[in-house]
Protein backbone atom coordinates (compact mmCIF):
# COMPACT_ATOMS: atom_id res chain seq x y z
CA UNK A 1 0.00 0.00 0.00
CA UNK A 2 2.88 2.41 0.38
CA UNK A 3 3.44 2.31 -3.09
CA UNK A 4 0.40 4.08 -3.77
CA UNK A 5 0.76 7.05 -0.78
CA UNK A 6 1.47 9.43 -3.23
CA UNK A 7 -1.74 8.82 -5.09
CA UNK A 8 -3.60 8.68 -2.60
CA UNK A 9 -2.47 12.98 -1.68
CA UNK A 10 -3.18 14.25 -4.77
CA UNK A 11 -6.39 12.43 -4.09
CA UNK A 12 -7.05 14.41 -1.20
CA UNK A 13 -7.29 17.62 -3.01
CA UNK A 14 -9.08 16.08 -5.72
CA UNK A 15 -11.85 14.73 -3.03
CA UNK A 16 -11.82 18.15 -0.85
CA UNK A 17 -12.39 19.56 -5.13
CA UNK A 18 -15.33 17.10 -5.77
CA UNK A 19 -17.13 17.82 -2.35
CA UNK A 20 -17.05 21.54 -2.88
CA UNK A 21 -18.74 21.12 -6.56
CA UNK A 22 -21.80 19.16 -4.67
CA UNK A 23 -22.01 21.62 -1.46
CA UNK A 24 -25.45 23.19 -1.13
CA UNK A 25 -26.31 26.77 -0.56
CA UNK A 26 -27.23 26.59 3.18
CA UNK A 27 -25.99 23.03 3.38
CA UNK A 28 -22.43 24.46 4.39
CA UNK A 29 -21.56 25.56 7.77
CA UNK A 30 -18.26 28.06 8.17
CA UNK A 31 -15.28 26.75 9.96
CA UNK A 32 -14.31 29.10 13.16
CA UNK A 33 -11.05 29.24 15.02
CA UNK A 34 -11.98 27.88 18.62
CA UNK A 35 -8.55 27.34 19.82
CA UNK A 36 -4.74 26.80 18.76
CA UNK A 37 -3.46 23.23 18.96
CA UNK A 38 -3.00 21.32 22.36
CA UNK A 39 -5.28 23.19 24.37
CA UNK A 40 -7.39 19.77 24.95
CA UNK A 41 -7.42 16.68 23.50
CA UNK A 42 -8.89 15.39 20.27
CA UNK A 43 -11.00 12.53 19.54
CA UNK A 44 -10.98 10.46 16.16
CA UNK A 45 -12.91 7.99 16.65
CA UNK A 46 -13.08 5.00 13.84
CA UNK A 47 -15.42 2.75 13.31
CA UNK A 48 -16.80 -0.07 11.11
CA UNK A 49 -19.75 -1.24 10.37
CA UNK A 50 -19.92 -5.49 10.58
CA UNK A 51 -16.70 -6.03 11.64
CA UNK A 52 -16.37 -9.12 14.28
CA UNK A 53 -13.37 -9.33 16.96
CA UNK A 54 -11.69 -11.96 15.63
CA UNK A 55 -10.45 -10.21 12.32
CA UNK A 56 -7.47 -8.58 13.58
CA UNK A 57 -3.93 -10.33 13.73
CA UNK A 58 -3.55 -9.24 17.50
CA UNK A 59 -7.03 -11.15 18.32
CA UNK A 60 -5.51 -14.48 16.64
CA UNK A 61 -6.66 -14.41 13.11
CA UNK A 62 -4.56 -16.17 10.96
CA UNK A 63 -4.84 -15.08 7.66
CA UNK A 64 -5.16 -11.13 7.76
CA UNK A 65 -2.27 -9.08 8.93
CA UNK A 66 -3.69 -5.87 10.54
CA UNK A 67 -0.14 -4.11 11.24
CA UNK A 68 -1.83 -0.58 11.58
CA UNK A 69 -4.62 -2.04 13.64
CA UNK A 70 -1.99 -4.09 16.03
CA UNK A 71 0.04 -1.18 16.55
CA UNK A 72 -2.65 1.32 17.73
CA UNK A 73 -3.42 -1.64 19.88
CA UNK A 74 0.11 -1.95 20.82
CA UNK A 75 0.41 1.35 21.31
CA UNK A 76 -2.63 1.44 24.17
CA UNK A 77 -4.83 -0.75 25.15
CA UNK A 78 -6.46 -3.75 23.24
CA UNK A 79 -9.99 -5.15 24.88
CA UNK A 80 -10.31 -8.88 24.33
CA UNK A 81 -13.77 -8.84 25.49
CA UNK A 82 -15.90 -6.22 23.78
CA UNK A 83 -19.37 -6.27 22.71
CA UNK A 84 -21.97 -4.35 21.08
CA UNK A 85 -24.93 -2.99 23.10
CA UNK A 86 -26.89 -4.52 20.08
CA UNK A 87 -26.18 -6.74 17.42
CA UNK A 88 -28.29 -3.99 14.80
CA UNK A 89 -26.96 -0.89 13.37
CA UNK A 90 -28.97 1.71 14.26
CA UNK A 91 -29.82 0.87 18.05
CA UNK A 92 -25.55 0.09 18.81
CA UNK A 93 -24.74 3.26 17.12
CA UNK A 94 -27.30 5.45 19.52
CA UNK A 95 -26.39 3.31 22.37
CA UNK A 96 -23.03 4.07 21.47
CA UNK A 97 -23.29 7.82 20.88
CA UNK A 98 -25.03 8.56 24.23
CA UNK A 99 -23.79 6.32 26.76
CA UNK A 100 -27.23 4.78 27.10
CA UNK A 101 -28.94 1.20 26.82
CA UNK A 102 -31.20 0.44 23.61
CA UNK A 103 -34.09 -0.01 25.85
CA UNK A 104 -33.35 3.61 26.92
CA UNK A 105 -32.48 5.27 24.55
CA UNK A 106 -35.79 3.97 22.46
CA UNK A 107 -33.99 3.00 19.24
CA UNK A 108 -35.42 -0.49 19.08
CA UNK A 109 -35.02 -1.21 15.33
CA UNK A 110 -33.18 -0.03 12.68
CA UNK A 111 -36.45 1.91 11.03
CA UNK A 112 -36.71 4.12 13.47
CA UNK A 113 -33.55 6.07 12.49
CA UNK A 114 -32.85 9.25 11.05
CA UNK A 115 -35.93 11.62 10.44
CA UNK A 116 -38.53 9.51 12.60
CA UNK A 117 -40.46 11.81 15.04
CA UNK A 118 -41.23 9.91 18.63
CA UNK A 119 -41.43 10.96 22.03
CA UNK A 120 -38.69 9.60 24.21
CA UNK A 121 -36.58 9.05 21.32
CA UNK A 122 -33.02 9.46 21.80
CA UNK A 123 -33.81 12.51 24.02
CA UNK A 124 -30.42 11.99 25.63
CA UNK A 125 -27.39 14.54 24.17
CA UNK A 126 -24.21 12.56 21.99
CA UNK A 127 -21.05 12.88 23.31
CA UNK A 128 -20.18 15.19 20.35
CA UNK A 129 -23.26 17.23 21.03
CA UNK A 130 -21.26 17.59 24.45
CA UNK A 131 -17.86 17.91 23.08
CA UNK A 132 -19.42 20.66 20.70
CA UNK A 133 -20.92 22.95 24.34
CA UNK A 134 -17.28 22.21 25.17
CA UNK A 135 -15.70 23.98 22.36
CA UNK A 136 -14.67 20.93 19.88
CA UNK A 137 -15.32 21.75 16.50
CA UNK A 138 -16.59 18.57 15.20
CA UNK A 139 -17.04 16.83 12.19
CA UNK A 140 -18.77 13.75 10.96
CA UNK A 141 -18.05 11.65 7.76
CA UNK A 142 -19.33 7.91 6.48
CA UNK A 143 -22.69 5.91 7.55
CA UNK A 144 -24.63 7.92 10.36
CA UNK A 145 -27.95 5.62 10.62
CA UNK A 146 -29.19 7.19 14.21
CA UNK A 147 -31.47 10.04 14.78
CA UNK A 148 -31.16 12.95 12.61
CA UNK A 149 -31.76 15.62 15.10
CA UNK A 150 -28.37 15.27 16.78
CA UNK A 151 -26.58 16.23 13.56
CA UNK A 152 -26.66 19.40 13.84
CA UNK A 153 -23.61 20.33 15.32
CA UNK A 154 -21.22 19.01 12.74
CA UNK A 155 -19.49 21.45 10.85
CA UNK A 156 -18.77 19.12 7.73
CA UNK A 157 -17.53 21.48 4.86
CA UNK A 158 -20.60 19.11 2.91
CA UNK A 159 -24.02 18.37 3.94
CA UNK A 160 -25.81 17.71 1.10
CA UNK A 161 -26.13 17.69 -2.12
CA UNK A 162 -27.38 19.84 -5.27
CA UNK A 163 -31.28 18.29 -4.54
CA UNK A 164 -31.36 18.94 -0.80
CA UNK A 165 -30.70 15.35 0.91
CA UNK A 166 -28.67 15.64 3.54
CA UNK A 167 -25.33 13.30 4.47
CA UNK A 168 -26.91 12.58 8.01
CA UNK A 169 -30.36 11.39 6.36
CA UNK A 170 -31.01 7.92 4.57
CA UNK A 171 -28.62 7.02 2.12
CA UNK A 172 -26.85 10.07 2.92
CA UNK A 173 -22.88 8.71 2.76
CA UNK A 174 -23.84 7.26 -0.49
CA UNK A 175 -25.54 10.24 -2.15
CA UNK A 176 -22.39 12.40 -1.44
CA UNK A 177 -20.04 9.23 -2.42
CA UNK A 178 -21.93 8.74 -5.86
CA UNK A 179 -21.59 12.48 -6.75
CA UNK A 180 -17.56 12.08 -6.28
CA UNK A 181 -18.02 9.28 -8.19
CA UNK A 182 -19.98 10.79 -11.35
CA UNK A 183 -16.48 12.84 -11.55
CA UNK A 184 -13.80 10.09 -11.34
CA UNK A 185 -15.80 6.68 -12.69
CA UNK A 186 -18.12 7.00 -14.94
CA UNK A 187 -20.97 4.62 -15.07
CA UNK A 188 -20.63 2.38 -17.72
CA UNK A 189 -22.37 -0.88 -19.57
CA UNK A 190 -22.66 -4.28 -17.85
CA UNK A 191 -20.47 -6.74 -19.18
CA UNK A 192 -21.15 -10.46 -19.11
CA UNK A 193 -21.41 -11.80 -15.31
CA UNK A 194 -21.64 -8.12 -14.29
CA UNK A 195 -24.43 -6.63 -12.50
CA UNK A 196 -24.40 -3.08 -10.70
CA UNK A 197 -23.43 -2.38 -6.83
CA UNK A 198 -25.87 -1.17 -4.57
CA UNK A 199 -23.82 1.38 -3.10
CA UNK A 200 -21.48 2.92 -6.06
CA UNK A 201 -23.96 1.86 -8.68
CA UNK A 202 -21.39 0.57 -10.49
CA UNK A 203 -20.06 -2.69 -12.32
CA UNK A 204 -19.13 -5.86 -10.31
CA UNK A 205 -18.49 -9.51 -11.35
CA UNK A 206 -20.31 -11.26 -9.45
CA UNK A 207 -18.97 -15.03 -7.61
CA UNK A 208 -20.45 -17.96 -6.36
CA UNK A 209 -21.79 -16.39 -3.61
CA UNK A 210 -23.45 -13.67 -5.24
CA UNK A 211 -27.78 -14.31 -5.36
CA UNK A 212 -27.46 -13.85 -9.12
CA UNK A 213 -24.35 -15.95 -10.12
CA UNK A 214 -24.67 -17.74 -13.85
CA UNK A 215 -27.86 -15.27 -14.69
CA UNK A 216 -27.36 -12.49 -16.86
CA UNK A 217 -28.59 -9.22 -15.95
CA UNK A 218 -31.25 -9.84 -18.52
CA UNK A 219 -32.81 -12.22 -16.90
CA UNK A 220 -32.54 -11.31 -13.65
CA UNK A 221 -34.94 -8.16 -14.86
CA UNK A 222 -37.17 -10.38 -16.40
CA UNK A 223 -37.75 -12.40 -12.90
CA UNK A 224 -37.92 -9.08 -11.03
CA UNK A 225 -35.27 -10.30 -8.89
CA UNK A 226 -35.03 -7.85 -5.54
CA UNK A 227 -31.56 -7.63 -4.84
CA UNK A 228 -30.35 -6.38 -1.75
CA UNK A 229 -26.95 -5.86 -0.30
CA UNK A 230 -26.47 -8.60 1.62
CA UNK A 231 -26.94 -10.65 -1.99
CA UNK A 232 -24.28 -8.88 -3.93
CA UNK A 233 -20.54 -10.83 -3.66
CA UNK A 234 -17.52 -10.53 -6.25
CA UNK A 235 -15.09 -7.64 -7.25
CA UNK A 236 -15.91 -4.17 -8.06
CA UNK A 237 -14.79 -3.48 -11.27
CA UNK A 238 -12.87 0.09 -10.61
CA UNK A 239 -9.36 1.38 -9.16
CA UNK A 240 -9.00 0.92 -5.04
CA UNK A 241 -8.84 4.83 -5.12
CA UNK A 242 -12.23 5.28 -5.73
CA UNK A 243 -13.76 2.88 -3.13
CA UNK A 244 -16.00 4.22 -0.69
CA UNK A 245 -13.46 2.95 1.97
CA UNK A 246 -10.81 5.15 0.54
CA UNK A 247 -13.46 7.62 -0.12
CA UNK A 248 -14.34 8.18 3.46
CA UNK A 249 -10.63 8.05 4.40
CA UNK A 250 -9.54 10.26 2.46
CA UNK A 251 -12.26 12.52 3.85
CA UNK A 252 -11.13 11.85 7.52
CA UNK A 253 -8.14 12.68 6.72
CA UNK A 254 -8.60 16.35 4.90
CA UNK A 255 -10.68 17.13 7.81
CA UNK A 256 -7.67 16.13 10.07
CA UNK A 257 -5.50 18.31 8.30
CA UNK A 258 -8.07 21.47 7.83
CA UNK A 259 -8.66 21.15 11.81
CA UNK A 260 -4.72 20.53 12.93
CA UNK A 261 -4.77 23.67 15.18
CA UNK A 262 -8.42 23.22 16.45
CA UNK A 263 -9.57 21.08 19.28
CA UNK A 264 -11.45 18.30 17.39
CA UNK A 265 -13.53 15.50 17.41
CA UNK A 266 -13.87 13.36 14.31
CA UNK A 267 -15.60 10.54 13.34
CA UNK A 268 -14.67 8.01 10.63
CA UNK A 269 -17.17 5.96 10.47
CA UNK A 270 -16.72 3.07 7.06
CA UNK A 271 -19.35 1.24 5.62
CA UNK A 272 -17.65 -1.73 5.16
CA UNK A 273 -16.92 -4.70 5.68
CA UNK A 274 -21.12 -4.74 5.90
CA UNK A 275 -22.37 -5.75 2.75
CA UNK A 276 -22.35 -5.85 -0.13
CA UNK A 277 -19.16 -7.97 0.00
CA UNK A 278 -17.16 -6.24 -2.90
CA UNK A 279 -13.86 -5.25 -2.38
CA UNK A 280 -11.88 -4.11 -5.31
CA UNK A 281 -8.00 -5.26 -6.63
CA UNK A 282 -6.18 -5.76 -4.86
CA UNK A 283 -7.82 -6.82 -1.91
CA UNK A 284 -10.31 -8.64 -3.88
CA UNK A 285 -8.48 -12.14 -4.03
CA UNK A 286 -5.47 -10.61 -2.10
CA UNK A 287 -7.13 -13.74 0.60
CA UNK A 288 -7.70 -16.87 -2.11
CA UNK A 289 -10.94 -18.61 -1.62
CA UNK A 290 -9.41 -21.83 -2.08
CA UNK A 291 -7.18 -21.33 1.09
CA UNK A 292 -10.51 -20.08 3.16
CA UNK A 293 -11.28 -22.44 6.18
CA UNK A 294 -15.41 -23.01 6.46
CA UNK A 295 -16.67 -22.39 10.36
CA UNK A 296 -16.23 -24.61 12.28
CA UNK A 297 -20.30 -24.44 13.40
CA UNK A 298 -21.27 -24.49 9.24
CA UNK A 299 -23.04 -27.73 10.39
CA UNK A 300 -24.44 -27.12 13.28
CA UNK A 301 -27.76 -28.93 13.18
CA UNK A 302 -29.17 -25.80 15.52
CA UNK A 303 -31.75 -28.62 16.72
CA UNK A 304 -31.43 -27.13 20.27
CA UNK A 305 -31.06 -23.22 19.56
CA UNK A 306 -33.07 -20.45 19.15
CA UNK A 307 -31.94 -19.17 16.27
CA UNK A 308 -33.07 -21.96 14.03
CA UNK A 309 -34.65 -19.81 11.41
CA UNK A 310 -32.58 -16.66 12.08
CA UNK A 311 -31.60 -14.09 9.26
CA UNK A 312 -33.23 -16.31 6.72
CA UNK A 313 -31.24 -19.29 7.86
CA UNK A 314 -33.48 -21.89 6.19
CA UNK A 315 -33.86 -20.53 2.82
CA UNK A 316 -30.34 -19.13 2.40
CA UNK A 317 -28.78 -22.75 2.21
CA UNK A 318 -25.27 -21.11 0.44
CA UNK A 319 -24.58 -19.71 3.87
CA UNK A 320 -24.25 -23.21 5.00
CA UNK A 321 -22.45 -24.25 1.79
CA UNK A 322 -18.68 -25.25 2.66
CA UNK A 323 -17.54 -24.09 -0.35
CA UNK A 324 -19.33 -20.76 -1.53
CA UNK A 325 -18.32 -19.71 1.80
CA UNK A 326 -15.23 -19.53 0.95
CA UNK A 327 -15.68 -16.66 -1.66
CA UNK A 328 -17.21 -14.64 1.19
CA UNK A 329 -14.33 -15.60 3.43
CA UNK A 330 -12.01 -14.16 1.14
CA UNK A 331 -13.98 -10.81 0.44
CA UNK A 332 -14.84 -9.73 3.71
CA UNK A 333 -11.16 -10.41 4.95
CA UNK A 334 -9.85 -8.32 1.72
CA UNK A 335 -12.22 -5.58 2.90
CA UNK A 336 -10.92 -5.25 6.39
CA UNK A 337 -7.55 -5.24 5.15
CA UNK A 338 -8.20 -2.44 3.31
CA UNK A 339 -9.66 -0.64 6.31
CA UNK A 340 -6.54 -1.66 7.90
CA UNK A 341 -3.98 0.71 5.69
CA UNK A 342 -6.18 3.26 4.90
CA UNK A 343 -6.56 3.54 8.81
CA UNK A 344 -2.57 3.60 8.73
CA UNK A 345 -2.81 6.97 6.79
CA UNK A 346 -5.80 8.67 8.60
CA UNK A 347 -2.39 7.93 11.67
CA UNK A 348 0.20 8.79 9.75
CA UNK A 349 -1.67 12.04 9.47
CA UNK A 350 -1.77 12.06 12.87
CA UNK A 351 2.00 12.19 12.81
CA UNK A 352 2.68 14.06 10.07
CA UNK A 353 0.96 17.16 11.83
CA UNK A 354 2.15 16.64 15.39
CA UNK A 355 -1.29 15.25 16.91
CA UNK A 356 -0.58 12.10 18.45
CA UNK A 357 0.21 12.45 21.85
CA UNK A 358 -2.73 15.19 21.64
CA UNK A 359 -5.39 12.66 20.45
CA UNK A 360 -7.51 9.71 21.85
CA UNK A 361 -8.03 7.78 19.26
CA UNK A 362 -10.97 4.87 19.70
CA UNK A 363 -11.49 2.00 16.98
CA UNK A 364 -14.69 -0.22 17.52
CA UNK A 365 -17.53 -1.38 15.18
CA UNK A 366 -20.65 -1.33 15.70
CA UNK A 367 -21.25 -5.15 15.51
CA UNK A 368 -20.05 -8.40 14.03
CA UNK A 369 -20.73 -10.07 10.67
CA UNK A 370 -21.89 -14.39 11.41
CA UNK A 371 -19.95 -15.49 8.07
CA UNK A 372 -21.54 -18.59 7.76
CA UNK A 373 -21.04 -19.43 11.40
CA UNK A 374 -24.23 -21.57 12.42
CA UNK A 375 -25.03 -21.25 8.26
CA UNK A 376 -25.63 -17.86 8.92
CA UNK A 377 -25.21 -14.74 7.22
CA UNK A 378 -25.07 -11.19 9.07
CA UNK A 379 -26.00 -10.09 12.44
CA UNK A 380 -28.96 -9.58 14.98
CA UNK A 381 -28.25 -12.93 16.93
CA UNK A 382 -26.14 -13.31 20.42
CA UNK A 383 -23.50 -15.87 18.78
CA UNK A 384 -20.27 -14.46 19.66
CA UNK A 385 -19.50 -13.67 15.60
CA UNK A 386 -22.24 -11.49 15.46
CA UNK A 387 -22.32 -9.67 19.78
CA UNK A 388 -18.06 -9.67 20.02
CA UNK A 389 -16.43 -6.59 18.44
CA UNK A 390 -13.09 -5.22 18.41
CA UNK A 391 -12.15 -2.51 20.36
CA UNK A 392 -8.83 -0.53 20.62
CA UNK A 393 -7.76 2.82 22.11
CA UNK A 394 -5.07 4.53 22.45
CA UNK A 395 -3.81 7.99 24.33
CA UNK A 396 -0.01 8.33 24.33
CA UNK A 397 0.99 9.91 27.99
CA UNK A 398 -2.35 8.57 29.32
CA UNK A 399 -2.45 5.08 28.54
CA UNK A 400 0.43 2.75 29.02
CA UNK A 401 0.99 1.21 26.00
CA UNK A 402 0.96 -2.63 25.53
CA UNK A 403 -1.96 -2.69 27.90
CA UNK A 404 -4.56 -5.93 27.09
CA UNK A 405 -7.85 -5.88 29.34
CA UNK A 406 -9.37 -9.02 29.75
CA UNK A 407 -12.81 -7.78 31.42
CA UNK A 408 -15.92 -7.85 29.91
CA UNK A 409 -16.70 -3.90 28.47
CA UNK A 410 -19.53 -2.99 26.17
CA UNK A 411 -19.53 0.05 23.96
CA UNK A 412 -21.88 1.37 26.10
CA UNK A 413 -18.92 2.50 28.12
CA UNK A 414 -17.24 4.71 25.55
CA UNK A 415 -19.42 8.29 25.93
CA UNK A 416 -18.52 7.85 30.09
CA UNK A 417 -14.52 6.74 28.38
CA UNK A 418 -14.74 9.78 26.41
CA UNK A 419 -16.22 13.02 28.93
CA UNK A 420 -13.29 11.30 31.34
CA UNK A 421 -9.75 11.37 29.13
CA UNK A 422 -10.93 14.95 27.72
CA UNK A 423 -11.88 16.32 30.93
CA UNK A 424 -15.49 17.51 29.68
CA UNK A 425 -17.07 16.63 33.40
CA UNK A 426 -19.15 13.57 34.95
CA UNK A 427 -22.53 13.38 32.55
CA UNK A 428 -25.42 10.55 33.32
CA UNK A 429 -25.22 7.54 31.42
CA UNK A 430 -25.77 3.89 31.83
CA UNK A 431 -22.26 2.90 31.03
CA UNK A 432 -19.00 3.43 32.98
CA UNK A 433 -15.66 4.68 32.02
CA UNK A 434 -13.13 2.16 31.27
CA UNK A 435 -10.66 4.30 32.67
CA UNK A 436 -10.50 1.89 35.94
CA UNK A 437 -9.96 -0.59 34.01
CA UNK A 438 -7.23 0.55 32.05
CA UNK A 439 -5.26 1.07 34.42
CA UNK A 440 -6.06 -1.61 37.02
CA UNK A 441 -7.71 0.42 39.83
CA UNK A 442 -11.55 -0.48 39.27
CA UNK A 443 -11.91 -4.26 40.71
CA UNK A 444 -15.65 -4.79 39.94
CA UNK A 445 -16.48 -3.43 36.35
CA UNK A 446 -15.51 -6.29 34.05
CA UNK A 447 -17.16 -8.57 35.63
CA UNK A 448 -19.89 -9.74 32.85
CA UNK A 449 -21.54 -7.85 30.01
CA UNK A 450 -25.08 -7.68 29.02
CA UNK A 451 -25.92 -7.27 24.97
CA UNK A 452 -29.59 -6.54 24.05
CA UNK A 453 -32.31 -6.89 21.18
CA UNK A 454 -34.94 -5.14 22.95
CA UNK A 455 -37.90 -6.44 19.71
CA UNK A 456 -39.92 -8.90 18.78
CA UNK A 457 -40.12 -11.39 22.32
CA UNK A 458 -42.26 -14.04 21.10
CA UNK A 459 -39.78 -14.50 18.53
CA UNK A 460 -35.91 -14.15 19.10
CA UNK A 461 -34.39 -14.16 22.57
CA UNK A 462 -33.59 -10.34 23.70
CA UNK A 463 -30.99 -10.63 26.45
CA UNK A 464 -27.68 -12.21 26.29
CA UNK A 465 -25.27 -12.00 29.53
CA UNK A 466 -21.42 -13.11 29.53
CA UNK A 467 -19.21 -13.69 32.51
CA UNK A 468 -16.60 -16.13 33.50
CA UNK A 469 -17.50 -17.31 29.88
CA UNK A 470 -20.56 -18.67 30.22
CA UNK A 471 -23.28 -17.37 28.07
CA UNK A 472 -27.04 -17.08 29.02
CA UNK A 473 -29.16 -16.31 26.54
CA UNK A 474 -32.91 -15.69 27.20
CA UNK A 475 -36.19 -13.73 26.46
CA UNK A 476 -37.70 -10.61 28.45
CA UNK A 477 -40.75 -12.36 28.88
CA UNK A 478 -42.37 -15.24 30.95
CA UNK A 479 -45.02 -16.39 28.65
CA UNK A 480 -42.39 -16.51 25.36
CA UNK A 481 -41.83 -20.06 23.75
CA UNK A 482 -38.12 -19.14 22.82
CA UNK A 483 -35.58 -21.33 23.59
CA UNK A 484 -33.51 -20.64 26.35
CA UNK A 485 -29.94 -21.44 25.68
CA UNK A 486 -26.49 -21.56 27.72
CA UNK A 487 -23.00 -22.20 26.42
CA UNK A 488 -19.91 -22.27 28.03
CA UNK A 489 -17.75 -20.79 25.88
CA UNK A 490 -14.20 -22.11 27.85
CA UNK A 491 -14.81 -25.69 26.34
CA UNK A 492 -17.62 -24.94 23.77
CA UNK A 493 -16.01 -21.62 21.68
CA UNK A 494 -18.34 -22.01 18.80
CA UNK A 495 -21.53 -22.27 20.70
CA UNK A 496 -22.80 -25.72 18.98
CA UNK A 497 -23.96 -27.30 22.72
CA UNK A 498 -26.46 -25.48 24.11
CA UNK A 499 -26.67 -26.84 28.17
CA UNK A 500 -30.02 -26.08 28.74
CA UNK A 501 -33.69 -26.10 26.36
CA UNK A 502 -34.37 -28.74 25.20
CA UNK A 503 -31.36 -30.59 26.59
CA UNK A 504 -32.58 -33.78 29.05
CA UNK A 505 -29.81 -32.94 31.19
CA UNK A 506 -30.54 -29.29 31.51
CA UNK A 507 -31.55 -29.56 35.38
CA UNK A 508 -27.36 -30.01 36.67
CA UNK A 509 -27.10 -26.36 35.09
CA UNK A 510 -29.56 -24.86 37.37
CA UNK A 511 -26.70 -23.03 39.57
CA UNK A 512 -25.08 -21.59 37.08
CA UNK A 513 -28.23 -20.16 35.09
CA UNK A 514 -29.61 -18.81 38.22
CA UNK A 515 -26.07 -17.05 38.62
CA UNK A 516 -26.37 -15.60 35.52
CA UNK A 517 -29.64 -14.48 35.48
CA UNK A 518 -28.83 -12.84 38.83
CA UNK A 519 -26.24 -10.67 37.37
CA UNK A 520 -28.62 -9.98 34.49
CA UNK A 521 -31.26 -8.47 36.96
CA UNK A 522 -28.63 -6.66 38.14
CA UNK A 523 -28.02 -5.22 35.54
CA UNK A 524 -31.64 -4.43 34.80
CA UNK A 525 -32.57 -3.00 37.72
CA UNK A 526 -29.60 -0.30 37.52
CA UNK A 527 -30.72 0.93 34.14
CA UNK A 528 -34.16 1.11 35.48
CA UNK A 529 -35.32 -1.15 32.71
CA UNK A 530 -38.98 -2.26 32.19
CA UNK A 531 -38.18 -6.17 31.91
CA UNK A 532 -37.06 -7.00 35.30
CA UNK A 533 -40.23 -8.72 35.86
CA UNK A 534 -40.51 -10.54 32.81
CA UNK A 535 -37.01 -11.75 32.89
CA UNK A 536 -37.13 -12.18 37.03
CA UNK A 537 -40.43 -14.71 36.34
CA UNK A 538 -39.05 -16.54 33.42
CA UNK A 539 -38.35 -20.21 33.60
CA UNK A 540 -34.87 -21.22 32.39
CA UNK A 541 -34.83 -24.76 32.94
Amino acid sequence: MRKNFLSRREFLKSTAMSLAAVSLSGCSEGLQSIGSKGDKPNLLFIMTDQQRWDTLSIAGNPVIKTHNLDRLAKQGVFFKNAYTPCAVCGPARSSILTGYTVENTGMKTNDLAYYVKKEALMTMPTFDEILSEAGYHCEYYGKWHSQSKHTGIYKNPVRGDKKGRSVFGPGGQEIIYRDYLDQHVPKRQLQSGGFYDNISERPYKANPMDRCYGMSNAEVKAENMQIAQPDQHGELLFSQEHSITAFQARQTIEAIERLKDKSFSITCSFHFPHSPILPTTPYYGMYPAKDMVPPASIDDDMSNSPYTAANGRKNLTEYRDKEKIKYMISDYYGLIKEIDDWTGEILKTLDKHGLTDNTLVIFTSDHGEMLGSHGMREKNVFYEESSHIPLLVRLPGKIKSNTTVDGYVSLVDLFPTIMDYLETGTRKSNGKSLRGLIEGTDLEHGKYVVTEWDYRGDVEPNYMIVKDGWKLIIPYSEESTVLNAMYDLNTDPYEMNNLIGKNPNRQRYAEKTEELRACLLEWLKKNASNHYEGVKKRKLI
